[in-house]
């Protein structure tokens, strides 16, 4: 179904409905279905040369295998996406999101991790073996993620079942909606009014649905 008008003069979703739309695009890209609009979304290149007006925020991790725009059957102009690895959180990754809240009104952010992924990997090997040679840069990453599992690797550690990697991954998410919150005034404002949803999920690889995470 092509839109008509102009791509920015469609009214913006309510939270619920932003969500629902991203949980709707995911069952259809589990099940190998794509919608029209998001297979032609290159037709409305046009129409967001004025300006954009994404639905939602995903700050998602940097694995090719976990575009947004494709596990959840979107199309050009539909998400804002921050993509670094892990996902980890830091003072642009927040001003990213503030950004996007602020200037297009976005309803909805969600903070997106996954399975199989080799930041949580990396991290949860340089907790039980740290490595002298790691490079300082993928360190500050690992730093980053390793308060949110380091109890959590640590009491496993004589026993790493393939369940602590999945729960290490939900765990990361929920320390990065924290320091969402805890570190934008303007986004827990926007929360407390309605205006504007904080929610987590891991996107499973293996299956292509995402599983919410529990706060």
């Amino acid at each position: 179904m092509h839109r008509t008008g102009s791509y920015a003069s469609f009214p913006q979703l309510t939270p619920d409905e932003a969500l629902q739309r991203l949980i709707d695009g995911n069952n259809r890209f589990a099940s190998n279905v794509r919608s029209v609009d998001s297979m032609v979304s290159h037709l409305r290149r046009a129409e967001l040369v004025a300006g954009q007006r994404p639905f939602a925020v995903i700050v998602g991790c940097s694995d090719s295998r976990a575009p947004a725009e494709i596990v959840f059957d979107q199309g050009l102009g539909d998400l804002f996406v921050i993509r670094v690895a892990g996902p980890v959180i830091g003072a642009s990754q927040i001003g990213s999101v503030e950004f996007a809240c602020e200037r297009f009104g976005v309803p909805l952010v969600m903070v997106l991790g996954h399975s199989q992924c080799g930041a949580i990997a990396a991290t949860i090997s340089e907790i039980l073996q740290p490595d002298e040679r790691a490079s300082r840069h993928v360190l500050s990453i690992v730093n980053r993620i390793r308060p949110a599992v380091d109890e959590l690797v640590l009491r496993h550690r004589h026993d790493p079942t393939p369940e602590l990697f999945e729960v290490a991954v939900k765990a990361n998410v929920r320390a990065c909606m924290t320091q969402i919150l805890e570190g934008s005034k303007l986004l827990d404002a926007k929360i407390a009014a309605g205006e504007l949803k904080l929610v987590g999920a891991e996107y499973e690889i293996e299956t292509g649905r995402i599983d919410f995470v529990d706060v």
